[in-house]
This record gives structure tokens, C-alpha cells and sequence, in this order.
């Protein structure tokens, strides 16, 4: 079907067209967050589990203080990416405020 947009008519059925499939989306906003919502609720939380554990993080600190480890090594010994032990503490070992969020939370 073609719709001319360039009459009066086209014009209106396009507009039509558009409302309704901004009123789906919208209703599709609303259900997922009335499912995040109630998924809560019941004690779930979305996302990806972390990798990143108390005592995985403990153990990577204790790793990274030896300056003679890589933090490739490190990291491939715990199953974390190098990417996600860097996220969580540098390389002297210290933490960062992503490491210490996890430690005391």
C-alpha cells in the first residue's frame, strides 16, 4: 500500500500510522517496567551476574602487591577479565571506589 503523503489524506492516514506506533511503544515501556518492577519485588535482579566477588577481589589484591605478577595472570587465574580486574582495583594492588563498594557492600 502507498500512502501520498502530499494529499490531505496521506497526510492523515501517515499521522494515524505514526500515533499508533509510538502508542505500542510506549505500552511496551510500560510493560517492561511494571515486570522490572514486580521481578524485584519477588528478590530479582536483572543483568549480568558479576564476576567480581569478595573473595575473588581479596585474592586479586593480594596477586597484584607481588610486582612480579602480570595482571593477565592474575586475571586468568580467577576467570575475570583484565578489563574487570582493573575495574576493581590498580595495579599496586589498592583499591579502587569500585573495590571498596564491594567490600563493604
Amino acid at each position: 500500500m502507498e500512502i501520498d503523503t502530499t494529499t490531505a489524506n496521506g497526510r492523515l492516514v501517515f499521522g494515524i500510522f505514526a500515533a499508533l506506533a509510538e502508542f505500542e511503544a510506549e505500552l511496551i515501556r510500560e510493560r517492561t517496567r511494571a515486570g522490572l518492577a514486580a521481578a524485584r519485588a519477588r528478590g530479582r535482579r536483572g543483568g549480568r551476574p558479576q564476576k567480581m566477588t569478595k573473595e575473588t577481589l581479596r585474592t586479586a589484591m593480594a596477586a597484584m602487591r607481588d610486582q612480579t605478577t602480570s595482571a593477565r595472570a592474575v586475571a586468568r587465574r580467577l576467570g575475570v577479565p583484565t578489563t574487570t580486574l582493573y575495574m576493581y582495583i590498580n595495579r599496586d594492588g589498592s583499591l579502587k571506589q569500585a573495590g571498596q563498594a564491594l567490600l563493604t557492600a
